[in-house]
């Protein structure tokens, strides 16, 4: 009695393990929102220090070569020092715009996949019309934070253009590939069969 009193008890889990399996199916790139997110954020914001540490190690190398050129040491204590000093400075350099390119593209990358999950959601239908949406209005919110001008905020525009396009095309040929419904192309089928049944009800 305990043991089933314990049992009802335990909170049930809202999906069954066939919900579960069909929210995974039915998901972008078969991946739901709640994991995809996180794991774009993740991996933009590792490919952002990657980026970062790289260019910004080797500008704090150029920069401390800038400073210490007029002083350059003359014994071998000396020049142990100074590029032990410099070995510091192109870590710290690397890591400081690692980090601050990490994090900006980890909190676009942020903002556009959870808008195209938005507009998915909104739209009822998952294809490249939400993607190109959400990288349009991340294009512009960056423009408008950065405070633009009115070409750098076209070209911006433009590169996410490109990007939900591009982005959204080869999910569009993902989920047709492993039979899943895409708006426009399910659409474009009804209105093409549209016609043929008509004949066939006017016979």
């Amino acid at each position: 009695m305990e043991q089933t009193e314990a049992t009802t008890r335990r909170p049930r889990s809202t999906l069954s393990r066939e919900e579960y399996v069909q929210l995974w199916q039915d998901s972008r790139l078969s991946i739901p929102p709640l994991v995809r997110i996180p794991a774009a954020a993740a991996t933009a914001f590792g490919i952002g220090m990657t980026l970062g540490l790289a260019h910004g190690s080797k500008m704090a190398g150029l920069r401390f070569r800038a400073e210490h050129a007029h002083r350059l040491p003359t014994t071998t204590t000396g020049w142990y020092l100074y590029h032990k000093s410099k070995n510091y400075h192109l870590a710290l350099g690397g890591l400081k715009e690692g980090f601050k390119v990490g994090a900006r593209l980890g909190v676009l990358s942020t903002a556009m996949f959870c808008a195209e999950n938005l507009f998915d959601v909104y739209r009822g239908s998952q294809d490249f019309i939400s993607t190109v949406m959400a990288s349009l209005a991340v294009a512009g919110g960056f423009s408008l934070w950065n405070r633009f001008s009115a070409p750098e905020t076209a070209r911006t525009a433009k590169k996410g253009l490109i990007f939900g396009l591009v982005y959204g095309g080869v999910q569009d040929v993902i989920s047709l590939a492993k039979g899943r419904p895409v708006g426009y192309i399910t659409f474009i089928r009804k209105q093409v069969g549209k016609p043929s049944l008509d004949a066939e009800t006017s016979e």
